[in-house]
């Protein structure tokens, strides 16, 4: 069995070693295409391959179809939107995801923006204090859970809507559950963003609903670009002088929100919550382990995509 390593932009080496422990222990090859910036070597790659581990590598049908041994792909982290499941599922490929692995970096970036955000992105000017404010957690995941561990620590009120969660999850980690999204942008102080990108969310994150916060609203996100209607935003933030947005996934009209909100806007050059040494090797180590459980003993447990 062969087992591909596919990363544009490459693990740590440290989790490359990792990895390469986990496949080897189980008796199978481990193969490594970085840094390989053209498709055809990726097309190339994957013919001979059993099991594929990626990051934000693109497996589309092409991919799959040039694969005629594949079984599993893994992305090394908690979006999948980069493979598509449909062609996968025609394919009989499982498809798996590692949640959980970036959970506290993605946390604590969103709490790095929040401080850079209420401190007028360090100009010197008097800013504002987290401790107090009323912080609406918008999607109760692995990550959400993380961002109210650490929202504790600053002494926030801390909200909470998922639609899939139980109200007694959420309560019982001390958080307020709200009935509604629209409750919980007009309850709170900032709200950060933790919901996956579905044909029900994109540009969900609109005027109608952040122009419920209160003024000095602060709206962070690390989940993904297309949750948010740019230009409504960009009309609200015309509107409203007090709004600020401070996000890791730059928006299409990136110059426009530079241009229109300085001092108001944020964004780091390219997706950076999950950017750091742990959740690197951590992604990078439970994909092989996940590959190594599925190969020798059919486990599905993080399968993402229909049989």
């Amino acid at each position: 069995m062969k087992v591909l390593v596919a990363t544009d932009k490459p693990f740590a080496k440290v989790a490359v070693d990792g990895i390469r422990k986990e496949i080897e222990a189980a008796g199978y090859e481990l193969a490594l295409l970085e840094k390989y910036g053209e498709k055809a070597k990726l097309l190339e790659a994957v013919a001979d391959a059993d099991a594929i581990i990626i990051r934000s590598d693109i497996i589309d049908a092409e991919v799959l179809d040039a694969a005629k041994q594949l079984k599993i792909v893994v992305r090394a982290g908690a979006g999948y939107d980069n493979v598509d499941l449909e062609a996968a599922t025609a394919h009989n490929v499982c498809v798996m995801n590692t949640p959980g692995q970036n959970s506290n970096a993605v946390a604590e970036l969103a709490f790095g923006l929040m401080v850079m955000a209420v401190r007028n992105m360090y100009n010197g000017t008097s800013g504002s204090e987290l401790k107090g404010k009323k912080l609406g957690i918008h999607a109760y995941g692995n990550v959400g859970r993380n961002v109210a561990r650490i929202a504790k620590g600053f002494g926030m009120d801390i909200y909470a809507y998922d639609a899939f969660c139980p109200k007694e999850v959420i309560e019982a980690d001390g958080v307020k559950s709200v009935a509604s999204a629209e409750e919980l942008y007009s309850t709170c102080d900032v709200v950060s963003l933790h919901i996956p990108a579905t044909a029900e969310t994109k540009n969900s994150i609109n005027h109608a609903l952040v122009g419920r916060m209160p003024k000095g609203g602060l709206l962070v996100n690390t989940a993904r670009k297309e949750v948010i209607n740019e230009a409504e935003l960009i009309q609200l933030m015309e509107e409203r002088a007090d709004l600020k947005y401070m996000t890791d996934i730059m928006p299409a009209a990136h110059e426009t929100f530079m241009a229109k909100f300085a001092g108001r806007y944020f964004s780091t050059p390219k997706k950076m919550g999950a950017q750091t040494a742990e959740a690197n090797i951590n992604a990078g180590i439970a994909a092989a382990k996940q590959i190594v459980g599925f190969l020798k003993d059919g486990c599905e447990k993080f399968r993402v995509n229909k049989k």
